[in-house]
């Protein structure tokens, strides 16, 4: 399976230049974002993906909009491999309003409030990463599934911090890291 890191947000472009929280909750992806997430398609058009799981966070959203235009892709909107909670950008929208920003995807089954209501443990968010790793390698499509999710998600699923809009091979049978490094 790919998992890809969403490309750079508003929060992240804020963040970065300043190690503070901007208080933008559900942020956008900026135009460098909107950039990465066309260099990820193109780099993993090959790759014969035929599934797509994608985080419902509109940075997530957006940065998997493009893999839509790759041929018999099926897309599963997943709140369990969110962000960890831990800043503003973590709130994110009801499942009304994003079922308004983006027909295309499916957000019928997903709680009014999907995301974590207080700053989420780190424990939390690794025993969230081993259910998602438990539930892959059940699957019989985990070679041609592409995973769009965040820093910290596949920080606990990898133990590998991830940048931007970058993408790593994975597999669920892989042992889980020993150690994990939180700091961003």
């Amino acid at each position: 399976m790919f998992l890809l890191r969403h490309g750079q947000s508003y929060f992240n472009q804020h963040f970065t230049d300043t190690r503070r929280d901007p208080g933008i909750e559900d942020p956008e992806l900026t135009e460098l974002g909107h950039a990465q997430a066309r260099a990820a398609v193109e780099e993993l058009a090959g790759a014969g993906i035929t599934r797509l799981i994608v985080s419902p966070y509109t940075r997530a959203l957006q940065t998997a909009q493009p893999f839509l235009s790759l041929p018999g892709v099926s897309v599963e909107v997943m709140h369990e491999v969110r962000e960890r909670t831990a800043f503003a950008c973590d709130i994110g929208s009801t499942p009304a309003l994003l079922s308004s920003r983006f027909p295309y995807y499916e957000f019928g089954h997903l709680p009014e409030r999907w995301w974590h209501d207080d700053i989420e443990s780190e424990e939390e968010t690794i025993a969230r990463a081993e259910a998602f790793r438990s539930e892959m390698r059940d699957r019989h499509d985990e070679h041609t599934t592409l995973l769009v999710s965040h820093w910290g998600f596949i920080l606990a699923l990898t133990g590998v911090s991830m940048g931007n809009g970058e993408w790593v091979e994975f597999h669920p049978t892989t042992p889980p890291p020993r150690r994990i490094s939180w700091r961003h």
